[in-house]
């Protein structure tokens, strides 16, 4: 009998994991269901996110809820507004066009970098690359195809060979990306691979001047195509978040 209460004891840590597991599970499927929903234009910026509703949605408490804002507004994709509750995030003409101006001189920055350490391996691994975003630009989806022209931009910032540099490149291309999922009007390409090439060739050919012509051309362009409208479809919470109504 004396062992009992420490066979519960022992017990508890196993049962409190457990339920941590099933509360960052359940975070996580709330954060990936609001990130889709923006990325696919059905939760248009200014759409208000209550607590409760979404609490009812998934099914869980009002604390899981508010960790899942909490991480989304740390990454830029709602506004946490105070005694107001949460929205998808409005970015002003200003604040898109001081991230496009940030994105362009860290870009520039980089770009010398990578002529000066790429090596022929790094070029190689860069048009293998490019052959894949070719190749989604042609027979994938466009959410695909974004993902490899971020992941080319991302690379160049691993080959400057500066963790610093490319730490906050990764950032500034999530939020340009979120943008642009959110405010550029369909049948745009989210990057031009053509100019993409020309990049690679420039660097490998030593024409740095052209490199960093070539890539504030082409982030000038993207930003060009961004509409920000906030025209609002009438639906229902639950088909905004991709998810079937409940009865």
């Amino acid at each position: 009998m004396a062992d009992a209460p420490r066979e519960t004891r022992r017990s508890r840590p196993a049962l409190q994991t457990r339920a941590e597991e099933s509360h960052e599970a359940a975070e996580t499927r709330i954060y990936q269901s609001v990130v889709s929903g923006v990325m696919s234009q059905r939760l248009r910026p200014g759409t208000k996110l209550p607590e409760a509703a979404l609490c009812e949605l998934f099914g869980v408490g009002r604390s899981i809820v508010q960790k899942a804002l909490q991480r989304l507004a740390h990454d830029h994709v709602v506004e946490l507004r105070p005694n107001r509750g949460a929205i998808v995030a409005m970015p002003t003409p200003d604040e898109v066009g001081k991230l496009f101006e940030a994105r362009r001189a860290l870009e520039a920055a980089v770009l010398p970098l990578v002529a000066q350490w790429a090596t022929r391996a790094d070029y190689a691994m860069l048009r293998r690359q490019l052959r894949d975003e070719q190749r989604a630009m042609h027979h994938a989806p466009q959410t695909e195809w974004a993902r490899l022209a971020s992941g080319f931009h991302l690379k160049l910032g691993e080959l400057s060979r500066n963790p610093l540099l490319s730490r906050y490149l990764m950032e500034l291309i999530s939020r340009c990306s979120l943008v642009v999922a959110i405010f550029q009007p369909p049948g745009n390409a989210t990057c031009e691979h053509d100019e993409h090439a020309r990049v690679v060739d420039y660097l490998e050919q030593g024409k740095v001047d052209l490199a960093i012509a070539e890539m504030d051309h082409h982030l000038r362009d993207l930003e060009s195509h961004i509409k920000l409208d906030t025209d609002k479809d009438e639906l229902s919470l639950a088909q905004m978040l991709g998810m079937e109504e409940q009865a």
